[in-house]
């Protein structure tokens, strides 16, 4: 597999109109791309994707707003520091970049990890947020350590079961070391067994789309930094519990396994908390259902 066909100056291609940035903010380099006008819209990606998971829904939202989608702390281009992959700290590098861009209030969208940032931003720098949008990604609360170790009989199969799922990954995520030496050079057998599992069609992930995220994740680095954003739970949890209830619109956009979950966890988060279901899509909502996300997603900001 060349490397080069799957860098940020080739994948831009595919994005007319974006164009790359990388700029040091808090202290940590970041890769975004961005285009359009209007009112800001900060995308924040998941794992195991980068900037370029946007790519079925940028050029539509950009039609309206000025789109910044960013590899978060860890991801793709952007630095892997050993530290700082709680949420909070997160947070705070999206508040320097949109310092930086002079951006004074922005529209926040995130889609899984990104989502826990992107509701960190907002709990943290409410001041700075019109609305808020998360994709299967609420910020982590007590609930996680709930989650099964072992699951239920009859409940793990090929798919994802979506009244009792059983989400393996939050625990091997956790160990530190052994990951990397299992996974590197080999990170693709874990994608198409992962995009298999959560979504509903999993051939819509085109083979190009999972040698992008293969590239993104196949050395040690990257996937010691992804995994880190698991392994600072504990203290997300922690830091959660000295936040208040969001005020400013809150959509809340869940899949098949995540919408029951979102239901009734976002409205104890955000007071002014409005939660739909793409229920005929897994995940992975971008690359299964990106024109119901796009109309949401618009539906809600231009309200």
């Amino acid at each position: 597999m060349v490397r080069q066909q799957y860098d940020d100056e080739e994948l831009i291609k595919s994005f007319p109109g974006f164009t790359n940035h990388y700029v040091n903010v808090n202290g940590v380099n970041l890769h975004y791309v961005a285009c359009g006008n209007g009112a800001p819209l900060v995308c924040l990606p998941g794992w195991p994707q980068t900037w370029y998971s946007y790519h079925p829904v940028a050029a539509a939202l950009a039609e309206n707003f000025r789109v910044i989608i960013v590899d978060i702390r860890g991801m793709g281009s952007s630095e892997k520091p050993i530290s700082g992959y709680d949420k909070k700290t997160m947070a705070a590098d999206i508040l320097a970049l949109c310092q930086h861009l002079e951006l004074q209030k922005v529209h926040m969208m995130g889609h899984d990890i990104g989502g826990m940032v992107a509701m960190s931003f907002a709990f943290n720098y409410p001041e700075c947020v019109e609305k808020l949008i998360v994709l299967d990604g609420m910020h982590p609360g007590e609930g996680m350590m709930q989650m099964p170790l072992i699951p239920a009989a009859g409940s793990f199969s090929d798919k994802m079961d979506t009244q009792m799922p059983y989400a393996w990954w939050m625990g091997f995520n956790q160990v530190k070391g052994l990951p990397e030496k299992i996974l590197q050079g080999r990170f693709g057998f874990l994608l198409d067994w992962l995009f298999e599992y959560v979504m509903v069609d999993p051939a819509i992930m085109s083979t190009f789309e999972r040698q992008v995220y293969e590239a993104a994740y196949n050395d040690p680095e990257s996937i010691r930094a992804s995994n880190a954003w698991y392994q600072t739970f504990t203290q997300d949890i922690n830091d959660g519990k000295s936040y208040g209830q969001l005020k400013m619109p809150v959509l809340g956009i869940g899949s098949n396994v995540s919408y029951n979950y979102m239901k009734m966890g976002l409205p104890y988060m955000a007071e002014n908390a409005k939660v739909i279901g793409i229920l005929d899509s897994g995940h992975y909502m971008f690359e299964e259902k990106p024109m119901q996300v796009v109309a949401a997603v618009g539906a809600f900001l231009k309200s």
